[in-house]
C-alpha cells in the first residue's frame, strides 16, 4: 500500500525574514512583491515579521526621489506615469510605481487595473509597478504606502512615483510622504480652474497640463500661461521654490524631459537650502503620528466587549434614545472603569 503523503500548512513562521530582506536588497522583484504583501497583510501573525523586515531594511532606505502624482478625472495619470517612467528607465534610473486603486465602499473590492494600463512600463527590467487598494484609507493612498515606499528604496529604486486616486483635499496625505508633488490637469483652464479647489493647487510643486498635442497644443500653452498667473497669488508648497506649469504630451513625449529637469532642479535647490532634509524629517513625524492613531484605533476595536457595546450604542443613537455625546461618554467611561479595576487588582 502506497503511503499517503502528508502536507502541512505553511505558516508565517516559515518565512525567513533575513533571507527575504537579503533578496529584496539584491533587487529581486519577486522578493519585493512578497515583502509588500507581508507589509500589507492584516493577519496578526504577519505584523511582527513586517516590523522585523522594516527594521533590517531601514538603513538602506531614503535614497530615492519621491514624487506624488494626482490629477483631475480623465487627466491621464496612468498614461503620463508610464511614459514618464519609461523615459527615466531609458536614462538608467530604477523606477518604482505605487499605483493606488479605490476600494469599493460596498464590496470592499478593488479592480487593481494599473498593471494592465501600464503594459510597456511593466516590461521594463528597471521598473516595478505595484497596484494596491486604498482599503478605505483617506488621502488616496494605501495605509501601508509609506512602508512600501521604503521597501522599494531598499530594493534599489531611486525614483518612486506614487499615483493617488485623486480624492480632493485629502491629497495632503501623499504630500506628506513625498518630496515633489505633481498635479495633472487638462486644457481649457476656464472651467477647470473654477472647479478646482485652491487647497490642491497649494500642494503642487508643478502643474502639468496634459494631452498637449494635436489641436490641443495651442490651447494647452494658453492654459499653462493662465496657471502661471494664478500661481503668483498662491503660497508655494515648498519654501524657496516657485511652482511651475508645463505643457506635456505623453503621446509626442513633449515636455517630459522638461518635467524631469525641473524635478532635478527642485531637488538640488532644496537639498542645498536644507528644506529637503527638513521635509523628510517632517514626513517621519507625520508617519509616527498616523501610526499612533492607527494603533489606537486597531487596539480599541479589537476589544470584543467594546464591539458588543458599540452595537448597542449604535442602535440607541439610531433610534434617538441617546445623543452622540452620551453614547461616547458611555463608551469611553466603560474603558476607564476597566482600567481602574485593573489597577486596583
Amino acid at each position: 500500500m502506497t503511503p499517503v503523503k502528508k502536507f502541512t500548512k505553511k505558516t508565517s513562521s516559515d518565512v525567513d525574514i533575513q533571507k527575504l530582506a537579503a533578496d529584496v536588497r539584491d533587487g529581486s522583484r519577486i522578493a519585493l512583491s512578497r515583502a509588500i504583501t507581508l507589509i500589507e497583510s492584516q493577519h496578526g501573525s504577519h505584523q511582527q515579521q513586517a516590523k522585523d523586515l522594516l527594521q533590517i531594511l531601514l538603513p538602506h532606505t531614503g535614497n530615492s526621489t519621491r514624487i506624488g502624482i494626482t490629477g483631475v478625472p480623465g487627466a491621464g495619470k496612468s498614461t503620463f506615469i508610464e511614459t514618464f517612467g519609461k523615459m527615466l528607465c531609458d536614462k538608467g534610473f530604477h523606477v518604482a510605481v505605487l499605483a493606488i486603486d479605490p476600494t469599493s465602499s460596498r464590496s470592499g473590492g478593488s479592480i487593481l487595473g494599473d498593471k494592465t494600463r501600464m503594459e510597456q512600463l511593466v516590461k521594463e527590467p528597471n521598473a516595478f509597478v505595484r497596484p494596491s487598494p486604498t482599503s478605505g484609507t483617506l488621502g488616496g493612498v494605501h495605509k501601508k504606502s509609506r512602508e512600501t515606499m521604503l521597501l522599494c528604496e531598499a530594493a534599489g529604486y531611486d525614483v518612486v512615483l506614487i499615483e493617488t486616486v485623486g480624492v480632493g483635499q485629502s491629497e495632503t496625505t501623499v504630500r506628506g510622504m513625498t518630496d515633489f508633488f505633481l498635479l495633472l490637469t487638462l486644457t481649457g483652464a476656464g472651467d477647470e480652474l473654477q472647479g478646482m479647489k485652491k487647497g490642491i493647487m497649494e500642494l503642487a510643486d508643478a502643474i502639468i497640463v496634459h494631452k498637449a498635442d494635436g489641436a490641443n497644443e495651442t490651447t494647452a500653452k494658453k492654459t499653462v500661461a493662465e496657471y502661471k498667473q494664478i500661481l503668483h497669488f498662491i503660497q508655494p508648497a515648498t519654501e524657496g521654490w516657485t511652482p511651475v506649469a508645463l505643457p506635456v504630451s505623453s503621446y509626442t513625449k513633449m515636455g517630459l524631459e522638461d518635467t524631469w529637469q525641473h524635478i532635478e532642479k527642485f531637488e538640488k535647490a532644496t537639498k542645498s537650502s536644507g528644506v529637503f532634509t527638513s521635509r523628510r524629517n517632517q514626513q517621519q513625524m507625520e508617519w509616527f503620528r498616523a501610526s499612533v492613531i492607527d494603533t489606537l484605533e486597531r487596539r480599541f476595536f479589537s476589544d470584543s466587549e467594546k464591539k458588543v457595546l458599540m452595537k448597542q450604542l449604535e442602535k440607541q443613537v439610531a433610534h434617538s434614545e441617546l445623543t452622540v455625546d452620551q453614547a461616547l461618554t458611555k463608551l469611553f467611561s466603560s474603558s476607564n472603569e476597566r482600567k481602574s479595576a485593573t489597577i486596583e487588582q
